[in-house]
């Protein structure tokens, strides 16, 4: 069995994290910007982030990003290289990073369930192509 190639991984991780962040900021400018504003100035979202925000979740995209090809590295023997397994990986993280928390913000929160459903569909989206242009970029150990 082949060693994972972690210098690929965090490469391609790399890339996939700016995948995930690109459709995070086309997501929030411009499919649902004008209604998150809309949504903070009725009070349902603070308008100012209690801390930089912008900086953490940039980093923390990328270190999914990073996660989530070296999952799809971690499989790659059992499911097979390729665009599927990466679009596997990258739906079912998808699915577990966004689904919890926007399900319970659609349930409790002020904002109704447009915004958390669109939330939910960024992360699927996000990271299926992220994972997938990230498996793309990587290769075995030689």
């Amino acid at each position: 069995m082949a060693t994972i190639n972690t210098g690929r991984v965090i490469q391609g991780g790399l890339l996939a994290g700016l995948v995930i962040n690109v459709i995070c900021w086309v997501n929030n400018s411009l499919i649902i910007g004008q209604r998150l504003m809309v949504a903070q100035q009725h009070g349902h979202f603070l308008q100012q982030p209690r801390f930089p925000f912008m900086p953490v979740w940039l980093v923390l995209m990328f270190l999914a990003g990073i996660g989530l090809v070296w999952l799809y590295a971690a499989v790659r023997p059992r499911l097979g290289p390729g665009p599927g397994t990466a679009l596997k990986v990258g739906i079912v993280v998808g699915l577990f990073m966004g689904v919890p928390d926007n399900v319970a913000n659609a349930a409790w929160g002020l904002s109704g369930g447009y915004l958390p459903t669109m939330w939910m569909i960024e992360h699927v989206v996000g990271c299926a192509l992220g994972t997938l242009v990230g498996a793309w970029f990587y290769r075995e150990a030689a």
